[in-house]
């Protein structure tokens, strides 16, 4: 790897990191020393950027420090176009749109030299067979999601039976053919997942529920972990349970 490159590769390696890195993590990864590590950080820091640590205790990259845009490995490109492809095929209207521009301005903005990794792509994804359409505006879902907003849902259960409950959107997650819509049900006092076909309607409420929409999704994923036990033992939960 050029000595350019490495460097480039540790501030990406500390931006995507919260916690301090150590110089053996940092050495691992781009497969070097970690005296390189130590000379390259320094290098870093007489260039006025601002890593926060020294030796044995890690570095973490200060909050506000901007780098250049689009400064793209090949492989962040593909990465980059496969996912976009795969949102292309399988999100809604708003979301397809915005993957197709995302494409067009990677297009538009990399290196002539880089550009075929767009254009012709060595990774691609299948159309989606058997897209089952939404009961519910995901656009709106993702607005409220943002803004911490309430959603009135009228739910049909896989048995036909309905229900009405009032939710806390935290995420849409997305499945090959159907949506999931995750939020904290007033109802159940708890996390529950939607499937978005089998909404019957929505209301979009103005009314914030009583904690941010960062707390909220923290609070969700705190309960993964003993929620992917449960799941083994009883096999995948029900949506809208």
């Amino acid at each position: 790897m050029r000595r350019a490159d490495r460097l480039f590769q540790i501030l990406q390696i500390l931006r995507r990191q919260r916690a301090p890195v150590t110089a053996a993590a940092l050495a691992e990864e781009l497969e070097t020393s970690k005296r390189t590590v130590y000379r390259d950080v320094a290098d870093l820091l007489a260039q006025r950027v601002p890593i926060r640590g020294e030796a044995g205790t890690g570095y973490v990259l200060e909050r506000g420090f901007d780098m250049p845009p689009l400064m793209l490995t090949p492989d962040e490109i593909e990465v980059a176009v496969l996912g976009a492809q795969w949102v292309a095929h399988r999100g809604d209207a708003a979301l397809r749109r915005a993957a197709q521009d995302l494409i067009a301005k990677i297009a538009a903005t990399v290196p002539e030299r880089l550009r075929p990794l767009v254009l012709e792509p060595t990774t691609g994804t299948p159309p989606a067979l058997d897209q089952v359409p939404d009961g519910l505006d995901l656009a709106e879902v993702r607005a409220s999601i943002r803004a911490g907003t309430k959603i009135a849902l009228r739910y049909r259960d896989e048995a036909g039976r309905e229900s009405e409950r009032v939710v806390w959107p935290v995420v849409v997650g997305y499945r090959e053919s159907t949506r999931l819509l995750v939020a904290w049900c007033e109802v159940r006092q708890d996390f529950r997942s939607f499937r978005t076909d089998r909404v019957v309607g929505a209301t979009f409420l103005k009314e914030r529920y009583g904690e941010r929409p960062s707390a909220l999704r923290a609070r969700w994923r705190a309960t993964l972990p003993a929620r992917r036990e449960l799941w083994k033992r009883a096999g995948a939960p029900r949506a809208g349970e």
